[in-house]
């Protein structure tokens, strides 16, 4: 690629385009947390609890109680039941394969066991070494289901002002819209980053305009720039090179320097076809309704978004368009005024299609999060009721639900068995509906994972089950029973009972 000397351009400027400000401030999002954490009532067999009763914090007020940033953590073990040792037994290569293989989009459950062990404060592997390699996969697993938040804060704990780890910070706030902090650091301090590319868009952001044109023109005359990133960061420098040059290729595989900068110079991408992660740039207020709605379902259907905010987005204003999105926005708001009205007739005729429009994008878990307790305070027509009920059963009071209800029917009475805890093979007619029976009914662990446990390699054993519950949620059912005997052995009996009912109201079994 041809040469773009910027350091003549610049000089001439001088203060003046030092005083630009290439990029718009972007909010910080309002929520401390997106992730949807559990609380597992762990009772490990080698260990005593580590607490008689499980708390849940905002994860932003965790101190942290080690230097050492492979071991640290969102969430301590008085609110997560686990122990400190909860990777000790496991080898460094054996947990990084289980991170990397983690679904993208597992039950809602294990999405949220997933989270709980992402976040949880335990030491490292004893063979972990300086690298912060743990810590890296765990900040990986994070960004792939779009939990850029917590992967912030959890970065941020461990101290990102190093080699090490300053990279993925940077990555990170870019995708979180908040390159700010990190870009200064990295304008005085170097040595953070090998990436001349960062270095160059960084100096630029921290007001030194003609430092960083003299660092990008070392760098191009050295070909120690890709073409795209030569170019943008051109633009970027230049702005009155963005009428004369050719748009750039988008690359298959684009980084998030590369996403903003394609914002920075005014070809800002749609994200619907990026990585799940880079849908948090669309809730910065700076993109349509229409890409904000979209952006929220993407991370809501990871537990990566608040339901709350996705129903916030959803009734933020009357759509003025049809088709896609725009019903499903027509559906949820005509639910929610139903609701809000009081009217249970009115609420029974909206329901159906507020429920089909979630279905569509696999929310319905977050719908029942969202409506399952005001749809349970209403006198609902009888034949609105079992749908309510199935949706109650979704939501974290699903055993309340079970209780109050009077099931009439096989299947609504294997269900509210289910969300009890004892489920009865009497009443299971399918094969799923065995499976589970038969995991509800083993009182210890699968010989494979109690293995893993003598050997103290509790973390591993609960990603090594949950995995089963994974490949089981089609139509497949080998593991299942042996995946809720582990969890519930372990003492994750929340997390077995919510599995299942997903597994039975979520497959189409």
């Amino acid at each position: 690629m041809k040469r773009i000397s910027l350091s003549f351009f610049l000089g001439t400027v001088g203060v003046a385009c030092a005083a630009q400000q290439p990029l718009s401030a972007i909010d910080w999002l309002n929520e401390a947390s997106t992730a949807a954490v559990t609380t597992p009532r762990l009772i490990p067999p080698v260990e005593p609890p580590v607490a008689d009763a499980v708390q849940t914090p905002d994860v932003n007020v965790t101190a942290l109680d080690t230097a050492r940033p492979d071991g640290v953590g969102l969430l301590p073990s008085s609110t997560t039941g686990l122990p400190k040792s909860l990777w000790l037994g496991s080898t460094t290569s054996d947990l990084l394969r289980q991170f990397s293989h983690l679904s993208s989009e597992p039950l809602p459950a294990i999405q949220a066991l997933h989270y709980t062990l992402l976040l949880a404060e335990a030491d490292a592997p004893n063979d972990a070494i300086a690298d912060a390699g743990f810590l890296s996969a765990r900040l990986e697993a994070l960004r792939r289901v779009g939990a850029v938040e917590p992967a912030l804060a959890l970065i941020e704990r461990a101290g990102p002002i190093t080699e090490v780890l300053f990279d993925q910070w940077l990555d990170l706030a870019l995708l979180g819209g908040q390159e700010d902090t990190p870009c200064t650091e990295l304008a005085h301090q170097p040595h953070l980053s090998k990436r001349l590319d960062a270095r160059i868009f960084c100096t630029a952001r921290d007001g030194d305009w003609q430092t960083a044109a003299l660092i990008y023109d070392s760098a191009a005359s050295l070909d120690a720039l890709s073409d795209i990133n030569s170019l943008l960061l051109a633009q970027f420098l230049d702005p009155e090179m963005i009428d004369d040059a050719v748009p750039p290729r988008v690359p298959k595989a684009i980084t998030p320097f590369q996403f903003r900068l394609f914002e920075a110079v005014g070809t800002p991408l749609p994200t619907g076809n990026l990585p799940r992660a880079f849908a948090m740039a669309d809730l910065r207020g700076t993109s349509g309704w229409k890409a904000e709605v979209e952006a929220a379902e993407r991370l809501a259907r990871t537990g990566a978004l608040p339901a709350a905010r996705l129903l916030g987005l959803y009734t933020a204003r009357k759509p003025a368009a049809s088709g896609g999105v725009w019903d499903r926005i027509k559906a949820i708001q005509k639910l929610d005024d139903a609701l809000q009205n009081g009217a249970a007739t009115d609420v029974a005729k909206a329901l159906p299609g507020a429920w089909s429009a979630m279905q569509s994008q696999h929310l319905e878990v977050p719908f029942a999060e969202l409506f399952a307790a005001r749809l349970g305070a209403l006198a609902l027509p009888d034949t609105a009721q079992p749908l309510a009920f199935e949706i109650a059963l979704l939501s974290q009071d699903y055993e309340t639900a079970a209780r109050k209800g009077e099931p009439t029917s096989q299947r609504a009475r294997f269900l509210s068995s289910v969300a009890t805890g004892a489920p009865e093979m009497a009443e299971a007619s399918t094969a799923l509906e065995q499976a589970i029976a038969t995991g509800f009914a083993q009182t210890s662990a699968a010989p494979t994972h109690q293995a893993m446990l003598d050997r103290g390699q509790l973390g591993e054993a609960i990603l090594v089950a949950s995995s089963l519950l994974d490949r089981s949620s089609a139509s497949g059912r080998v593991g299942v029973g042996d995946a809720l005997a582990t969890l519930r052995a372990v003492g994750l009996e929340d997390t077995a009972r919510r599995a299942a009912l997903q597994l039975l109201l979520l497959s189409g079994d």
